[in-house]
């Protein structure tokens, strides 16, 4: 791809499509699946961020905006109907992840300094009552198997099971890391569509910001690692302890009563790290 025959879109795009290109490939998805995907996304974004509130969207206007045909407009749309109406109103968290916020927040199952308190595997104010409580049909045994494979939970002496991390983060491409990741892109394009052209409106960007370095000797890869996991842990960490006690499904078990329709928030922090090439891109393009 020669950058002078594309815009700074373009070029945007494909940054973003090459590592998106290796997960695909690696996980067996070929071009004609993904470009199925894409049809779908382009159909749904047509016909509900562009909609006009006045009018109710059309096949034909979808097929103007998108390039598609209306053939293949329809065909996407009922598709997309059939996916909201067996999943309505689905919430997406990982289940494993609510026990380990419930055991973090919720004063039922904390020590009297606030600190998540060892539990025991059943009886009143549990592990399996905190299962019930925020993991809805979930066993406790599934939940504490895998909590205890990643090692954000481990057995005491004393028999009673012990939050070790605060965070419930799975391994490899495994459902849930494949869920994250979905979640995490989306998110981030979002912020930054927003802060294109959404903050127009109201004049509040949303806080996005990296920091970058092209120059770093290997040497000090190792240490900058650890120190950037360790500080990055402890600001997400003190922002869960100030956001979390206002969740609905925390709240809700204490006497805050919260009213009004929920909203989802956060921030996300990630790290990353690649060669500089020799004509200082960072990407092969």
């Amino acid at each position: 791809m020669k950058s002078s025959d594309t815009t700074p879109l373009h070029r945007a795009l494909y940054r973003i499509l090459r590592p998106m290109t290796r997960l695909l490939l690696r996980n067996g998805i070929p071009f004609a699946e993904f470009s199925e995907l894409v049809r779908r996304a382009y159909v749904e974004a047509a016909l509900e961020d562009f909609a006009d509130n006045r009018k109710k969207p059309t096949d034909s206007r979808a097929a103007v905006m998108t390039g598609l045909t209306r053939k293949e407009v329809r065909k996407q749309r009922e598709i997309l109907a059939g996916e909201h109406d067996g999943n309505p109103g689905a919430r997406h968290e990982n289940r494993a992840s609510r026990v380990v916020s419930g055991w973090v927040h919720d004063c039922a199952f904390q020590t009297g300094e606030g600190a998540p308190a060892e539990l025991p595997f059943d009886g009143p104010l549990s592990f399996s009552e905190l299962v019930k409580r925020y993991s809805g049909d979930m066993t406790p045994r599934a939940v504490l198997e895998e909590l205890m494979r990643v090692g954000v939970v481990a057995t005491e002496a004393s028999g009673k099971l012990a939050l070790r991390q605060r965070a419930y983060v799975p391994a490899g491409d495994s459902e849930e890391m494949l869920q994250i990741f979905g979640e995490d892109v989306s998110d981030l394009i979002a912020t930054i569509d927003h802060n294109l052209v959404g903050s127009e409106a109201d004049g509040q960007p949303l806080f996005q910001r990296t920091l970058v370095y092209d120059n770093i000797p290997p040497e000090v890869m190792g240490r900058w690692r650890r120190y950037a996991a360790q500080q990055s842990q402890a600001m997400l960490e003190q922002l869960d302890t100030w956001l979390g006690p206002y969740d609905r499904d925390i709240a809700g078990h204490g006497d805050n009563k919260a009213t009004g329709e929920a909203v989802r928030t956060g921030v996300g922090i990630f790290y990353f790290e690649d060669p500089v090439q020799p004509d200082g891109s960072g990407e092969h393009t």
